[in-house]
């Protein structure tokens, strides 16, 4: 292997490392069709919750108000039962019937308040039964995309593989302290940590090396000559 093998090596690296960038961009680039099912589900779930959330409200009004209905026209009752047994002239007859009908206005009001309580609440389950059944309808399509997708991302996985082991193996090959340097750089530098010299110039940032940089850089030892421009490493592959 000549003086620059292990940079070539490097550069073979990278050129794996680019389309492993690409095919991990494609697993992460859901398809339109799961993207819109699952966009479908989420506003369903969040509207089935609100939904719910209010329904539960509602509900709660209703027992209170149907609590102290109970309690008032108890209180009618026995209002009324006092009146038999205690009222024995106008005076007592007409206090007692005072009570009685401020207490019966009451529960009528109460009444009257729980039937537009009871519409809402009949609106909000059929409202929640309704969006349980659209989420029941969407999930075998939802299941299918998401098992159309799994296939879709392993297939790219599985086309990396051979990728994956050719870098392990030239990795191998390489200094450690190299390796891992490139790898910092290139995540610093949109993808490349390693660049050619064409024309005198760095291909990372396009600037004009130094004759001194080039020179060494073209006899290729370790450690890498880096760009005094972008700091990356620099490559003289011809």
């Amino acid at each position: 292997m000549s003086d620059t093998g292990p940079l070539q090596s490097l550069y073979r690296v990278q050129e794996l490392d680019l389309d492993l960038d690409r095919l991990r961009a494609e697993e992460d680039s859901v398809p339109e069709a799961l993207r819109g099912a699952r966009a479908q589900q989420e506003r369903l779930n969040n509207d089935l919750e609100d939904t719910e959330i209010t329904l539960e409200g509602v509900e709660k009004q209703i027992r209170q108000l149907e609590q102290d209905l109970a309690g008032t026209r108890d209180q009618v009752s026995r209002a009324r039962e006092e009146q038999d047994k205690n009222a024995f002239d106008a005076r007592a007859q007409s206090q007692y019937g005072s009570r009685i009908q401020m207490l019966t206005e009451r529960a009528e009001e109460m009444d009257e308040d729980l039937t537009p309580l009871r519409e809402r609440q009949r609106e909000l389950t059929a409202r929640a039964s309704e969006l349980r059944g659209a989420h029941r309808a969407l999930r075998p399509q939802l299941e299918a995309l998401e098992a159309e997708d799994e296939a879709r991302v392993q297939g790219l996985r599985d086309q990396g593989e051979g990728a994956r082991q050719e870098r392990a193996r030239l990795v191998a090959g390489i200094d450690s302290r190299t390796v891992k340097e490139y790898d910092l750089i290139r995540r610093a530098k949109k993808g490349l940590g390693l660049v050619e010299i064409r024309g005198g110039r760095c291909t990372g940032c396009n600037v004009m090396l130094p004759v001194n940089v080039q020179q060494k850089a073209a006899q290729g030892k370790l450690p890498p000559v880096k760009c005094p421009s972008c700091g990356r490493f620099l490559v003289k592959l011809s």
